[in-house]
């Protein structure tokens, strides 16, 4: 494939030297009997990224997760956390984790007290440190006043909050969450959305997996786009927006924009129409050509004064639709 084109990903970005990434994966295969489910992906995320993973359903994305939370052993490849190999050092990666799948086991005979006990006890926390530690992660994740209720009388989005709840326990530094918003509704999703960005303003490195593509635009600084096993695109928002050659709409008022203005903004790098709206400017911007800072920048300097500058959020929907196919492994 030629280096410009969009269905060609770019390598994941090199760690800074000196750093060791909190994950690193290289030229990762997974089989299922005759099912090659994973085709030599490569990840490195550093300390405190937040890492979106994107795919339709049968992608790869789980697969993957569950070859770092150490629940497939037959792979190829490498996969490490914090320089851990995870298929040969696997409960040294377990320590360095926390896992929450896209399901809630059933806990029928189980409150919140007793069910985070029980994992506090299994994440090997002294006795006399339990009650403190449930305490602080009871109330980071806004449960407090749900010590005393029965696991399977909670929705969904409190069952969430306890899984989260219960990964938090032994103070991981990564974060491995597949799908964490699933079946939530709207106010449960902003909630956990919102949990998300506090947890990672404590400096956790977050590797999650969503479908719901809006929610990750606003949560992570680099996102893989992943389809039928195989990396299509990795890299910053930024970034694979410019590898897809996609317009952004910036609207623009200005105190005076007459047709010669208007001839002149056409002629800025990047900009591939401009639309003249009843109160604004309509600017489509090629990004891959100019960034939106820069398009300000030729404005400021042809001398016109702006009384509003608003780039449109750019559309990961759009995005994802145009590198894959929606095909599975």
């Amino acid at each position: 494939m030629p280096p410009d084109d969009p269905t060609n990903p770019k390598p994941t970005e090199p760690v800074p030297a000196g750093v060791v990434p909190v994950v690193s994966i290289e030229n990762l295969h997974v089989h299922y009997g005759a099912i090659h489910a994973v085709r030599g992906i490569s990840i490195e995320i550093p300390p405190g990224e937040v890492y979106g993973f994107i795919g339709p359903n049968g992608a790869g994305k789980s697969t993957t997760i569950k070859v770092l939370s150490t629940l497939i052993g037959h792979f190829t490849g490498t996969a490490k956390i914090n320089g851990i190999d995870v298929a040969r050092r696997p409960q040294e990666v377990r320590e360095q984790i926390g896992y929450m799948p896209d399901f809630f086991g059933v806990y029928e005979d189980l409150n919140v007290r007793e069910y985070l006990h029980f994992f506090a006890a299994a994440y090997r926390i002294p006795r006399k440190q339990r009650k403190t530690v449930i305490d602080d992660v009871l109330e980071l994740t806004d449960l407090t006043h749900k010590i005393g209720d029965q696991v399977d009388s909670l929705s969904r989005g409190m069952k969430q909050r306890l899984a989260l709840a219960r990964v938090l326990l032994h103070d991981p530094q990564l974060l491995l969450l597949d799908e964490p918003a699933s079946g939530l509704d709207p106010r449960a999703r902003i909630e956990v959305r919102e949990l998300l960005k506090a947890l990672t303003e404590m400096g956790k490195t977050i590797l999650i997996s969503s479908h719901i593509l809006h929610e990750l635009a606003h949560l992570c600084t680099r996102i893989g786009i992943i389809e039928t096993g195989e990396m299509v695109a990795q890299g910053s928002l930024q970034d694979i927006y410019r590898q897809l050659q996609l317009m952004r709409i910036v609207h623009v008022q200005l105190t005076e924009s007459d047709d010669g203005v208007v001839d002149q903004v056409r002629k800025i790098k990047g900009v591939a129409d401009v639309e003249q709206q009843v109160d604004r400017l309509a600017i489509q911007l090629r990004e891959d050509h100019a960034a939106v800072e820069e398009l300000h920048e030729a404005l400021v300097k042809l001398g016109v004064k702006i009384h509003m500058f608003q780039p449109e959020a750019m559309d990961m929907e759009t995005a994802f639709m145009k590198l894959t196919e929606g095909k599975t492994a």
